[in-house]
């Protein structure tokens, strides 16, 4: 058990660790306190879960919406397991589908892939959990017909989406009301997501899988160039599967299988303990250098090797081969490198974080990807449509090469710390795209291996791996370690703290022996919420 945590606050941040026996640590104040209604109506972390899920998909529609994917861990008191409900390709998506194209869609119907959120909603709550499916909805279906004030961050979001995205089809009609987007405090209402949301509660999904809300999506493809098909959706299955893991710091850190990034994470950590990272300050040269060379050689194989789990060329084994990645970590020179990738031998989102009393913990993300994803809306439903296809890659010889019922390679990640007893530690995660292995590899170095704690760690500055030797960092970040990197070879570009949330938002709760230690994100609106 970690218990010798520093509660120092030497970053920047109003806000301070939160203490309790249930816990959760969500990106959107009301989701958050919808999450932890349920667990004093006598529900589990799984039910908090879940109805912070569904009011995210209304309070935070910049990010996640009912057409979103999403992935989970559970610690359910006994085992860690992983859920997959991600969608996949529809049927009619051969390489020849986009002849003539030199890259996947980023937006519009052809970039949608069967939306998976629902479903791992339904299955969450039919495995694990204690209320009725219809209680878990309430909430969300209450801010979606009776309204919500908009939130400064997502205001600013929400306008940013809107120029982009106002042409889509649906767009306008259900996020731009008046003709534009919400200000922050403004109180707007989604009576059409309200009523979709009903149906799913009162259907347990199928409704938009096989019913009412399936006919209509497939109707507005249909009529907007999609080859997607009742069938595609009505054949959506999710995956339980085991995690991957590997230890560090005297932990063991828990990602789950491709077709995400997290085998990113894992690979730079092992890097870490070959290379010796903690004998300096955290946020000295003298640590950030060698980890984010470490961090570039991970995502370096990250982008040659992950794809879909069943159609990998290397297995997940082979690429965290510790011999393996011992000999990557020997790479790390003192001068900043442009790695590519290595050949083992064979052989944007939300993120929310929940803990209950009985000991159950939850790590859960769900994305529309980029921003409003696909910009697609089905009109009179308020179902945003995630654009997981521009995940894929058009070249024939990639591992990720688009293909029917292929799942294409996914950004959003959920993380897990098991002590090495077997006992559960933390739930953590990070939004925020390809930024998101790079912040999960951050923030378990500053926990693990230097024993800050769950707020102090989202407080800290982070850096960010662009491509060749471009760096982005945040302006907290201590200038003369930014010069030190500069001539170190980095291409270091000094960037603001908000915006777009190119820096990520995380979500951590921790285990002590007296209860949950959380901490949100300052980079967004979140709230930890505890009794």
């Amino acid at each position: 058990m970690f218990d010798d945590l520093d509660y120092s606050q030497p970053y920047a941040s109003a806000r301070s660790p939160v203490m309790g026996n249930n816990m959760v640590a969500c990106s959107q104040p009301l989701a958050a306190q919808a999450g932890l209604d349920m667990l004093r109506r006598g529900g589990n972390a799984v039910d908090a879960a879940i109805a912070a899920a569904m009011v995210l998909t209304v309070v935070e529609p910049t990010g996640n919406g009912i057409g979103s994917d999403a992935f989970a861990i559970v610690w359910d008191g006994k085992k860690l397991q992983g859920l997959n409900a991600s969608g996949r390709a529809p049927q009619a998506w051969t390489p020849e589908h986009f002849h003539g194209q030199s890259t996947m869609p980023q937006r519009g119907w052809g970039s949608v892939t069967v939306p998976g959120a629902v479903s791992a909603w339904v299955e969450l709550s039919e495995r694990y959990g204690k209320l009725p499916f219809a209680t878990l909805a309430e909430p969300a279906i209450g801010y979606a017909r009776d309204g919500y004030q908009v939130t400064p961050i997502i205001a600013e979001l929400w306008q940013l989406g809107s120029q982009m995205l106002k042409s889509q089809p649906g767009f306008a009609e259900c996020f731009m009301p008046e003709g534009k987007a919400p200000l922050a405090g403004e109180k707007i209402r989604l009576k059409d997501h309200a009523r979709t949301l009903e149906l799913i509660a009162q259907t347990k999904g199928e409704a938009f899988y096989r019913g009412e809300l399936a006919e209509a999506i497939i109707a507005h493809g249909n009529a907007n160039g999609s080859v997607m098909t009742l069938d595609d959706l009505a054949t959506h299955t999710v995956d339980w599967i085991d995690t991957l893991s590997v230890p560090y710091a005297g932990a063991v850190i828990h990602e789950l299988p491709p077709n995400g990034q997290g085998i990113a994470t894992l690979a730079g950590l092992t890097m870490l303990e070959a290379l010796g990272i903690g004998e300096h300050p955290v946020d000295s040269l003298e640590t950030v250098h060698p980890v984010l060379e470490a961090m570039k050689l991970a995502l370096a194989d990250l982008n040659e090797h992950v794809a879909d789990n069943e159609h990998m060329r290397l297995s997940s084994e082979h690429l965290l081969d510790v011999s393996y990645l011992m000999d990557r970590a020997g790479l790390v020179g003192e001068q900043a490198a442009n790695p590519g990738h290595g050949s083992p031998k064979p052989g944007g989102t939300v993120y929310l974080s929940t803990a209950d009393e009985s000991g159950m913990m939850v790590s859960f993300i769900q994305s529309n990807y980029m921003g409003f994803g696909s910009g697609v809306v089905v009109p009179g439903t308020g179902i945003s449509l995630q654009n997981r296809g521009a995940g894929f890659s058009l070249d024939p010889q990639h591992v990720n090469v688009v293909a029917p019922r292929k799942r294409p390679f996914h950004t959003i990640i959920p993380g897990f710390v098991m002590n090495t007893d077997g006992t559960p530690l933390m739930s953590f995660g990070l939004m925020g795209g390809p930024m998101q292995a790079q912040g999960h590899l951050q923030m378990m170095m500053r926990i693990l291996r230097y024993k800050q704690n769950p707020q102090t760690a989202a407080d800290a500055p982070r850096w960010r791996i662009e491509s060749g030797l471009k760096v982005a960092v945040e302006r907290s970040f201590d200038p003369q370690v930014v010069e030190g990197l500069r001539a170190k070879g980095h291409d270091v570009v000094v960037e603001a703290p908000r915006g777009v949330f190119a820096f990520g938002g995380a979500q951590i709760i921790q285990r002590t022996a007296h209860g949950y230690v959380g901490g949100t994100d300052p980079r967004k609106d979140g709230l930890v919420a505890a009794f």
